[in-house]
């Protein structure tokens, strides 16, 4: 399979290269493309115990924060490299992971030459890599200079899992190189040994842990902060992802029922700001910016690192991903604070917390922009229910708290066992 993948990975690269040229051109921060080649120069000292733990953008940066915390308070001792794969997650990890890794990098692209390039300069003692970051030249890379690999907080999604399925001659391979794959559900445990791993763990889901960190922000100072008067009825929208659902939570909130209704919205790219702008002063005539300093009725959060405190002025939080097929995007960070929270039926990536939190009456579901616009309403008009759905959504997250702890003591277990185990030779 190790030929049989490189040999289509270079007969796919006059498709594969332009399309990731024109992903990174279209963010707001250039990568460094010396180290997407492998080419890092690392300035850590020679010879540490070092480990490798990949998180690819925003969202797995901030869900291995308290991963990586954990880690240092075990064995500060040991030096960790985080890589990414998005100038986004870069950015996220400078200004939110300070003082939790050693050295930031991004990752190198799945090339041989790149792939072992970067590994025999960091020469870790395991590589860790969040939810579903499976790649075949880097775990290679990894086994090549006798590094142990494991797979955390790991994740099948149901959007993803039958495609996968048809591929078993690729998964069972690659799984064969991760040592140790631990899983958030059941679910995904079974999922993983079905694909071709050796065996599977389920440790829970870090994100419970990583929203409890911004439960302590104080909402009337944010709300003073984005210009919110302290009686206003606040609905905050959390990660939009494209046109069709910015249209459709604009046209939901574009009723004279709602008009006295102050909105933050952040969408979950930066590039999608302009259209969202001009969608917004079509539908209400004016539209604040929060990277200009500007405050008004519907302010767009185009900023990083503070949506996660910006949930705290909300009454009602309308979460993205869901309304269109895309997934859905992070529930538990307003669970958390204790918000009742609106989402779309696609939440095929957060399944698990997704159905946890309807059971435990925590959300409502919507598939329409008519269903939003009503259910947004009703919880309006309903202080009531907000309050029941608020505590069911904290004691939902309060009570799954710990995987983050699981994962730590397993991956500095795992350095300590490698420590003793031969490094091979890249040669």
């Amino acid at each position: 399979m190790f030929w049989v993948y490189n040999v289509l990975l270079t007969l796919l690269s006059p498709v594969w290269v332009p399309w990731m040229l024109w992903r990174a051109r279209r963010r707001s921060e250039n990568v460094n493309w010396q180290e997407r080649q492998g080419n890092i120069v690392l300035a850590l000292k020679p010879g540490s115990e070092r480990i490798w733990l990949h998180a690819v953008s925003v969202g797995e940066v901030v869900a291995a924060l308290p991963i990586l915390r954990g880690i240092r308070e075990r064995s500060p001792e040991l030096e960790i490299v985080l890589s990414v794969t998005t100038s986004s997650g870069h950015e996220t990890a400078r200004n939110q992971a300070d003082g939790l890794f050693d050295q930031l990098v991004y990752l190198p692209i799945d090339v041989v030459r790149f792939t072992l390039n970067a590994m025999a300069r960091v020469e870790p003692k395991v590589v860790v890599v969040m939810e579903t970051e499976l790649w075949f030249n880097f775990f290679w890379a990894a086994k090549t200079v006798g590094a142990e690999v494991l797979v955390v907080n790991g994740r099948v999604s149901d959007r993803s899992f039958p495609r996968s399925s048809k591929l078993g001659f690729f998964y069972r391979p690659l799984l064969a190189m991760v040592d140790e794959v631990l899983v958030q559900s059941e679910t995904d445990r079974e999922r993983f040994v079905s694909l071709g791993a050796k065996s599977a763990e389920v440790l829970g889901n870090c994100k419970f842990d990583q929203a409890l960190e911004g439960v302590d922000a104080n909402a009337a100072k944010w709300r003073d902060e984005l210009g919110i008067p302290a009686d206003a009825f606040v609905v905050v929208i959390g990660s939009t992802r494209g046109e069709i659902e910015e249209e459709f939570v604009v046209t939901a909130l574009d009723d004279e029922r709602l008009s006295d209704v102050w909105v933050v919205h952040a969408p979950r790219h930066m590039e999608t700001v302009p259209g969202l702008v001009s969608r917004v002063e079509g539908a209400f005539g004016q539209v604040a910016r929060r990277s200009k300093g500007e405050s008004g009725r519907y302010l767009i959060l185009d900023s990083y690192g503070e949506l996660s405190q910006v949930y705290s002025v909300a009454d009602v939080v309308v979460i993205g991903g869901g309304f269109d097929r895309l997934g859905g995007q992070n529930l538990i960070q307003p669970l958390a604070h204790g918000k009742p929270v609106i989402h779309g039926p696609h939440m095929m990536n957060f399944r698990d917390s997704a159905e946890m939190a309807d059971r435990v009456g925590a959300t409502l579901t919507v598939e329409s922009s008519e269903g939003l616009r009503g259910a947004l309403i009703e919880l309006m008009n309903d202080g009531g229910k907000r309050t029941r759905m608020g505590k069911a959504a904290a004691d939902l997250v309060a009570g799954n708290r710990g995987a983050s702890d699981r994962y730590a003591d397993r991956i500095v277990t795992v350095v300590g066992r490698a420590k003793g185990a031969p490094r091979r030779s890249r040669n």
